[in-house]
C-alpha cells in the first residue's frame, strides 16, 4: 500500500534561482545500453543530458521516473531537470528535437508543479510487452517486437494474468541482482489482449501497471506466462509459482526488445480504487 512504499520525506529541489522542467520523453531503446548514464557507453540519460548541457551553456542532468535496461524501449519517459536558463519550458521540446537523435523525442516539457520529482513523485508505471509469431514477423520488427514459435491461448495467458493483481511479494520473478528491500509490490493492471501494429498486423500484448517493479520483473513474468501457457499449465499451478516466491520457479525472462514502458502516472486519483479494494487487507 501507499503507506508502505519507503519513499525519502525530503529529496533534492531546484538551488535558489532555478526551476525544474518536467520532459515526456519516448525513444527507441535498441541504439542504447539502458536509461542510465554508464561510463562511456550510449545512454538515454547520458545522450539528453549532453545536449541538455549545450543548450543551457552549462552541465545539466536529467533526471527520469525510473531506469529502462538496455533495448527496452519508451512510449512516454518521465523526466526533469534543474536549470537556471531563460528558455521558456514548452520551448525546449522545440529546440531539443532539434538537436536529439531520432531515436530520441521530446513529446513535451513544462513547468514541474511545486515539489515535483521525476521518480519520488510518481504513483504508477505502466509496461507494454509485444510479441508475434515468429512466421508473422515483418523486418521492421527486428528489434521492437518479441518473437515466439507458436502463440499460446490467450485465454490460458489472462488466467495467469489476473492472478498477478493485488499486492504479493513477487519474489519468484525477481532478477538475482534485484537488490530491493523489499519484494512487495502493487499491481494494478495485469492483463493480455490482441492488438494491431502499424501495417494492420495482429500483435499479442501484455499490459501492466503498478507502483513500482523490481528488476526484470515484467520480463520474467512475461516469459513464464508464455513457457507455462505452451505446456498447458493450468491457472492453480501458476498461482503457486506466484506464491512459492522462489526465483526457481520462474521459467523464463522475456527478451528486452518487446519491452516498452508505456506511461508514468502522478495522478494520485487514479488507483484510488485499488486502495479501497485492497488496502485495507
Amino acid at each position: 500500500m501507499r503507506s508502505d512504499w519507503n519513499r525519502p520525506d525530503t529529496y533534492d529541489m531546484p538551488k535558489e534561482g532555478e526551476r525544474r522542467i518536467m520532459l515526456r520523453v519516448s525513444y527507441d531503446g535498441s541504439e542504447y545500453h539502458g536509461w542510465q548514464s554508464q561510463g562511456g557507453l550510449p545512454s538515454v540519460q547520458g545522450t539528453i543530458s549532453d545536449v541538455l548541457s549545450a543548450v543551457t551553456g552549462c552541465e545539466t542532468v536529467v533526471y527520469g521516473s525510473g531506469r529502462t535496461d538496455s533495448g527496452v524501449h519508451a512510449l512516454s519517459q518521465a523526466c526533469h531537470f534543474d536549470t537556471s536558463s531563460m528558455i521558456e519550458p514548452g520551448k525546449f521540446a522545440v529546440i531539443l528535437n532539434t538537436k536529439l537523435p531520432k531515436s530520441i523525442r521530446v513529446l513535451s516539457s513544462s513547468a514541474a508543479p511545486e515539489g515535483f520529482h521525476a521518480r519520488y513523485s510518481t504513483m504508477s508505471r505502466e509496461y507494454w510487452y509485444l510479441i508475434k509469431e515468429s512466421c508473422a514477423m515483418l523486418p521492421f520488427d527486428r528489434g521492437h517486437v518479441s518473437p515466439v514459435k507458436k502463440l499460446p491461448p490467450v485465454p490460458l495467458l489472462s488466467s495467469y494474468a489476473s492472478v498477478l493483481v493485488g499486492t504479493h511479494d513477487f519474489t519468484t520473478f525477481a532478477s538475482a541482482r534485484d537488490q530491493s528491500l523489499s519484494r512487495v509490490r502493487d499491481i494494478y493492471i495485469s492483463e493480455w489482449d490482441v492488438i494491431a501494429d502499424a501495417y494492420g498486423m495482429p500483435v499479442l500484448r501484455y499490459r501492466t501497471a503498478g507502483n513500482a517493479f523490481l528488476y526484470h520483473q515484467v520480463r520474467s513474468m512475461v516469459g513464464t506466462m508464455i513457457e507455462a501457457a505452451a505446456a498447458g499449465e493450468d491457472e492453480g499451478s501458476f498461482r503457486s509459482r506466484l506464491e512459492a516466491r522462489d526465483r526457481e520457479k520462474a521459467l523464463r525472462t522475456a527478451p528486452s526488445d518487446g519491452l516498452y514502458l508505456a506511461s508514468v502516472s502522478y495522478d494520485a486519483a487514479e488507483y484510488q480504487w485499488f486502495e479501497d479494494r485492497y488496502g485495507k487487507q
